[in-house]
């Protein structure tokens, strides 16, 4: 028979042990960040006829005739695009910052999406993106940022997140009883 001065050093002891593999939540220094969205202005002059394009930007128009353009949207403009998607811009990467994509959309279509509509396209075209290592950001001609799709590419697998302004007809709308 244990004693209870045993039954306590037995307790104590598998206390300690059931300690040592509870999980941990990591410290916020710890905790992988995803970047914020790149702040640079919508470059709509890139985008008319005869504009010249400098440091390798890249728009809907601008085709390779040796090879793959890098990133490659165009399957992705016609299977996703529909009447919504207008135009892009592709950014290069520059030192510490990945490189970035600005979607221009229809206003009008746009506005007529629901949120998940727009999530949607907001994800498939940044899980496009993402494979060649560049962010999305969603513009209107009226320049309004309407969603981004951010990316660590530091981490494997990238972590990413997905913004979309709930505007219009993409309000989220509950009652209250």
């Amino acid at each position: 028979m244990l004693s209870a001065c045993s039954l306590l050093l037995l307790g104590i002891s598998l206390s300690l042990s059931a300690i040592a593999f509870l999980p941990t939540q990591p410290s916020p220094a710890q905790t992988p960040s995803i970047p914020p969205p790149s702040e640079a202005p919508l470059e709509l002059s890139l985008l008319q006829p005869g504009a010249t394009l400098r440091g390798g930007v890249l728009t809907s128009n601008a085709i390779s005739q040796q090879g793959l353009t890098i990133p490659s949207l165009w399957w992705a403009q016609e299977q996703f695009g529909g009447k919504l998607l207008e135009n892009w811009l592709a950014y290069p990467a520059e030192g510490t910052s990945a490189g970035r994509i600005d979607l221009v959309v229809d206003r009008q279509n746009w506005g007529l999406l629901d949120y998940i509509a727009r999530y949607q396209f907001v994800n498939r075209f940044g899980t496009v993106a993402r494979d060649y290592g560049y962010n999305v950001r969603v513009f209107n001609y009226q320049q309004q940022l309407l969603a981004t799709y951010t990316c660590n590419f530091n981490l494997t697998p990238n972590l990413c997140n997905i913004q979309v302004a709930a505007t219009g007809r993409a309000r989220v709308r509950g009652t209250n009883q």
